[in-house]
């Protein structure tokens, strides 16, 4: 493979900018990274063009778009969701499940293993351990507590990377053991879950909570549990404890800007995570959707911003990770690396994969970016290949 050099851009780094800088790649991985890098003979020059030289996203909470679902169980539905991701910057992806009947969980698997695409890192298994009162836009069909036999058959397969249950359910620390035994990257989630709750799966490997602020518990929630005195909650665990990170929907409709200011006020850049959390309705036409597998899966209404449920309550994102990063450069006072840091080597961090993905350092795959000086993505390389966008 020819060595590609990207050129005449600012390359944005973990921990800040390059101005003018160079990013070298050799058979799909970075060799250099400086101003100062010497370009081989023959070599592919891409020219950012006074632009930005980014690392591709990664995304560990996502369930579609361009017209499909992951939950729709097949290949051309895994093919064509990643695909409009990777439109907007996302190189490393993990397809993430709703709740659903267990046969439809695992032809989402299957269909992620077959469709055989080098941007899929594994797969998040999100739904089916809700809380009954947390379902939010899922099917409450599908929603069940676990059984050993069932996560198992989904951890056997080899490809469940991430794994959520809600910290209350019955034999949820038993799942979470069987997720750290298995290497899931361990999450909370869809739960109304008391700070002893809490305590508990954090005992058993738990280490993040999904989208913060959203479909999780609050000191009043937990009290209309248990009562007084009143206890922490999902919100005050996150907060105090340092080896938890959690995530944000930043597309401008879930939370308000003070909160994604509060979110990287307090947890920073190495505990925050940007995620799109989004629907089929990715860069499609204003409309109803079904959010999860296209026969059995809840309706949305898309308004072009945000996806929504019948009742009007909140149902997922309907825009990419660039639309996530343009939005929080906007409205906080968080810099641009780490920004982009949310959106790449920490989430790649906190999933184990950051050795080969997540940000432009000598070793890593090339999967680099050249992002508008407004942040929109203008071109995209997976290990050093060019795609199609």
């Amino acid at each position: 493979m020819t060595s590609v050099a990207w050129v005449e851009g600012t390359v944005i780094l973990p921990n800040g900018l390059l101005p003018n800088g160079i990013v070298l790649a050799n058979a799909g991985k970075i060799v250099a990274v400086g101003d100062r890098v010497k370009v081989p003979k023959g070599a592919e020059v891409v020219s950012a063009k006074g632009r930005l030289i980014s690392p591709g996203f990664v995304d560990i909470h996502v369930h579609g778009g361009g017209g499909a679902d992951f939950m729709d169980g097949t290949v051309d539905a895994i093919r064509v969701g990643c695909q409009s991701h990777l439109r907007h910057g996302t190189t490393s992806i993990f397809p993430t499940t709703t709740t659903g009947s267990y046969e439809e969980i695992h032809a989402m698997i299957r269909a992620c293993q077959d469709a055989k695409l080098s941007t899929i890192r594994g797969v998040h298994l999100y739904g089916p351990y809700f809380a009954e009162n947390k379902v939010g836009c899922h099917s409450v069909a599908g929603r069940r507590n676990p059984e050993r036999a069932e996560y198992e058959s989904y951890f056997e397969t080899g490809m469940t990377r991430i794994a959520t249950c809600a910290a209350e359910l019955p034999a949820a620390t038993e799942f979470y053991k069987a997720a750290r035994k298995n290497r899931c990257f361990i999450t909370c989630g869809h739960s109304n879950a008391s700070w002893s709750e809490m305590k508990s799966a954090f005992k058993a490997g738990m280490r993040h909570v999904d989208h913060f602020w959203c479909a999780m518990s609050s000191v009043p929630s937990v009290r209309e549990r248990f009562g007084t005195p009143m206890q922490g909650s999902m919100t005050e665990f996150v907060l105090m404890n340092r080896d938890m990170s959690t995530e944000v929907i930043a597309d401008g409709e879930h939370l308000a800007p003070e909160l994604l200011e509060f979110a990287y006020q307090m947890l920073g850049p190495n505990r925050l995570c940007l995620v799109t959390d989004c629907n089929r309705a990715l860069d499609m036409p204003i409309g109803r959707y079904r959010f999860g597998n296209i026969e059995s899966g809840t309706w949305l209404e898309s308004d072009g911003n945000v996806g929504r449920a019948l009742s009007g309550s909140l149902a997922s994102s309907v825009v990419g990770m660039d639309s996530m990063i343009r939005h929080f450069k906007e409205v906080t006072t968080a810099s641009l690396s780490d920004v982009i840091r949310m959106a790449s080597l920490t989430p790649a961090e906190r999933t184990g994969i950051s050795k080969k993905y997540g940000s432009l350092e000598v070793g890593k795959s090339a999967d680099v970016l050249i992002l508008s000086k407004k942040l929109h993505v203008e071109r995209v390389f997976v290990s050093g290949v060019e795609q199609i966008i």
